[in-house]
């Protein structure tokens, strides 16, 4: 796997749907695509099939191939099978980033999430979200907040990166 997206912004959406791509965010796509060449454009692929998301999720093109890849070694006909491919390769949206750094996003994928005027960039590993700013606010803020709420003040979550688990009495 390659290099991660990190970090988070808040990014001005024209009329037409065109969003700046975080600076940072641009150097993975570039890193994750295979046929990037400098001055290019790198691709990605933009995955909006869940209807329980309320974001758009953003996967580099070698990320894509990793669930192209266990898609294709799950048993052909199954129900699994076929729901991840209707996700990930009917509701998605193979694009560019352009030579300014921005993504158009059709008019489709704005009405899914509602997104207007500003979108919500937020790094979620080898992909990244597409939120509306309020509704990351409202769904997403809060249970990170209410999960750390329940935890005591002296808990260190890098405890999960060693395998302990949550304290006695939380849930995780």
């Amino acid at each position: 796997m390659g290099r991660r997206f990190r970090g988070e912004g808040h990014h001005k959406v024209d009329a037409k749907g065109r969003v700046s791509i975080p600076a940072s965010f641009r150097r993975v796509l570039e890193s994750g695509d295979p046929n990037f060449q400098s001055g290019g454009n790198p691709e990605l692929v933009i995955v909006y099939g869940d209807h329980r998301r309320s974001y758009l999720e953003c996967y580099t093109m070698n990320a894509i191939d990793e669930v192209d890849a266990k898609i294709d070694a799950m048993p052909r006909g199954s129900m699994e099978r076929k729901m991840l491919q209707r996700l990930f390769h009917g509701q998605s949206f193979p694009t560019t980033v352009d030579e300014t750094g921005r993504l158009v996003l059709p008019a489709k994928l704005r009405n899914k999430i509602g997104l207007e005027g500003e979108a919500f960039f937020i790094a979620a590993g080898d992909t990244f979200q597409i939120w509306k700013p309020e509704t990351y606010d409202t769904e997403e803020l809060a249970k990170t907040e209410a999960w750390l709420d329940d935890l005591p003040d002296d808990f260190d979550p890098l405890v999960y990166l060693d395998g302990a688990g949550p304290p006695s009495g939380s849930e995780g």
